[in-house]
């Protein structure tokens, strides 16, 4: 039986809705089943157990506060707006340094508040988050995405360079999957070789937080500096492993709009690369770094 025919029973559906602390947005038990279906039918689940093991590893509370924004819930979007948007508008202002960062970040708002409606109901973006990252990784995902098409639009109008132009493309121009996937190897290999050339005592820091989940209370002590100092140094290492990462790509031609598809492409799909092998430590969150090297990076 596939993942799509694996339905969430009502005893999983109180159990992980009391999990997820929903009743806090006065979410009903009936609307957060109904987002968990969606979130079922996108894992890999033959029987109750396996689905109950895939929908217990989600982002939870997260999940129940997209419901209740979903809905439409006064207190849920103003602990919304009060959370995510300062990072929001961090990561659009990284995103697109021209100025125009900030009306994509709040375009993103119109979009999940449901400015659109469908047979008199507001459509919102949230319907379509699934809990399998962080709400936070999703949004910057996405608003990576929407930069991205924003300037494919904008090159749809450009003039195309003559034929014996030295930047005349060379062929039909990759299908937009293709090209992202390729974009997003690039920017993976960018990321093993900046990791690798961090200082070991930064390279340190990164394993035990990220890999090994260790507080920064706990570093702190075992490196002997105060949890303020540790959490200065990883948000340094961050913005360096960026900066490593953004040069690594100029290097090899690519412009800024290329650079930002290939951040969102492994920000949407991580793969395979396990950040814990990379930093020579024992995997705890298998790719956290990099979602946070992307994203919070930037700030």
């Amino acid at each position: 039986m596939g993942a799509s025919m694996q339905r969430v029973g009502p005893e999983l559906a109180a159990r992980l809705h009391r999990r997820a602390n929903a009743g806090r947005w006065d979410v009903p038990v009936a609307d957060f089943a109904a987002a968990l279906e969606r979130s079922a039918a996108k894992v890999d689940a033959p029987d109750a157990t396996t689905l109950e093991r895939a929908l217990g590893a989600l982002h939870l509370e997260d999940l129940a506060l997209a419901c209740a924004c979903e809905r439409g819930h006064e207190a849920a979007w103003e602990h919304f707006v009060l959370e995510y948007r300062p990072a929001l508008y961090r990561a659009a202002a990284a995103i697109d340094s021209a100025g125009d960062g900030r009306e994509l970040a709040d375009s993103l708002y119109g979009e999940l508040f449901g400015l659109r409606e469908r047979d008199g109901e507001r459509q919102s973006l949230f319907r379509y988050f699934h809990g399998r990252s962080s709400l936070g990784t999703w949004l910057r995902a996405i608003l990576a995405q929407r930069h991205v098409d924003r300037v494919r639009a904008i090159r749809r109008f450009e003039p195309l360079p003559e034929e014996n132009a030295p930047d005349a493309p060379a062929s039909e121009a990759a299908e937009p999957d293709v090209e992202s996937h390729r974009l997003g190897a690039l920017v993976r290999a960018a990321l093993a070789a900046a990791l690798a050339r961090l200082p070991p005592r930064d390279r340190l820091r990164l394993g035990w937080y990220y890999a090994q989940d260790m507080t920064l209370a706990q570093i702190g002590r075992a490196l002997k500096e105060h949890e303020a100092t540790v959490s200065r140094h990883l948000t340094r290492t961050r913005k360096a492993l960026r900066e490593d990462v953004e040069r690594q790509l100029q290097e090899r031609g690519l412009s800024h709009a290329a650079v930002a598809e290939g951040f969102a492409a492994v920000v949407a799909d991580a793969g395979e690369m396990d950040v814990a092998d990379l930093l020579g430590t024992e995997p705890a969150r298998k790719n956290a770094v990099l979602e946070r090297s992307l994203d919070e990076g930037m700030r």
